[in-house]
């Protein structure tokens, strides 16, 4: 089988769909495919240089039926692109394409939407709909780190990250860091994000430490406590590990994915970002709440865990296989 992975990134996009093709690209290789991607990757170097591990080829975007021959399945996770069926068809494709909710929707060979809850899909004449978070692909590396998580302590003082994807949110992460500290309590905070957040005045007992992202961040999320996250790919990640959340809705894409979210009891909800300064005391409250009530933790972190186990991209290659 020859698969072509059809993703970009960018600041303004961020990095989730170079992450979750990195994943079926991981798991293709695995069963002995061939792979290639086309697409940037500017804001996530530190997930594309996976793909140059592996390795996949890289080849240049061109028109789809140019781009799409020679290949048997055309996997397309991206939300500016439209109905292209007819060209991947035309050039002896099966098109498989990942959406989220409205976000991405096109009609497709296989349709994958791994939402925590997703809602009713007009018919577009499209073929398999893979529906559901048990299609959630996470990276071979998340998968390895759950089982380096199981059965570890509440670190004193707790280590907290704060990680809210690709793109520059230092404002916002200033905000949650301001939050962080105005719960008086003590930790250590690792910020990951771009750009270069405001560091608020910092009590006894409080550290934070700034980095931009970098293929390290699962190491740190393997002895995380708590982490403070977007409601986007990471967040899946987080709840694949077990590590209680509180979750901020950064942008509309993410609003579904939100309220299932906390409707599922996977996550503390902080809200959308654009309000968080005004709605700073709720914000501490629900930091506070986290970092001190163990059987929340316990909670969140059981209710998530249980319900992504990451392993997606197998069964949406299965699929793929057998169509």
């Amino acid at each position: 089988m020859k698969l072509l992975l059809r993703a970009d990134a960018s600041p303004t996009i961020g990095a989730g769909h170079i992450a979750r093709v990195v994943a079926y690209a991981e798991r293709a290789i695995a069963r002995g495919w061939e792979v290639c991607f086309a697409g940037r990757t500017d804001n996530a170097e530190w997930l594309a240089s996976r793909l140059d591990e592996l390795p996949v080829t890289h080849v240049p975007v061109s028109p789809w039926e140019s781009l799409a021959s020679g290949f048997d399945a055309v996997l397309v996770d991206h939300y500016s692109v439209g109905d292209v069926r007819g060209e991947v068809n035309a050039a002896g494709a099966l098109l498989v394409s990942i959406e989220d909710d409205t976000f991405g929707r096109r009609p497709a060979d296989v349709v994958v939407d791994s939402g925590l809850t997703p809602g009713p899909r007009p018919a577009d004449g499209s073929g398999v709909l893979l529906r559901g978070v048990s299609y959630t692909a996470l990276r071979d590396v998340v998968l390895r780190t759950r089982a380096r998580r199981s059965g570890r302590d509440f670190g004193t003082p707790p280590h907290v990250t704060v990680v809210l994807g690709g793109a520059d949110w230092a404002e916002t992460v200033g905000l949650l860091l301001r939050a962080l500290s105005d719960t008086g309590l003590p930790f250590v905070a690792d910020a990951v994000v771009r750009g270069e957040p405001v560091v608020p005045e910092l009590v006894e007992g409080q550290v934070v430490r700034v980095a931009a992202p970098h293929p390290g961040l699962l190491d740190l999320l393997a002895t995380t406590d708590v982490a403070v996250s977007a409601s986007g790919v990471t967040f899946l990640e987080l709840c694949c590990l077990g590590v209680p959340t509180a979750a901020v809705q950064l942008v509309d894409n993410q609003v579904p994915g939100y309220r299932a979210a906390l409707g599922l009891g996977l996550a503390a909800g902080l809200g959308e970002a654009a309000t968080l300064a005004q709605r700073l005391p709720s914000v501490i409250s629900a930091l506070r709440g986290l970092l001190t009530d163990a059987r929340l933790r316990s909670s969140l972190s059981g209710a998530a865990a249980s319900t992504v186990d990451g392993l997606g991209a197998d069964r949406v290659l299965d699929v793929l296989a057998a169509y």
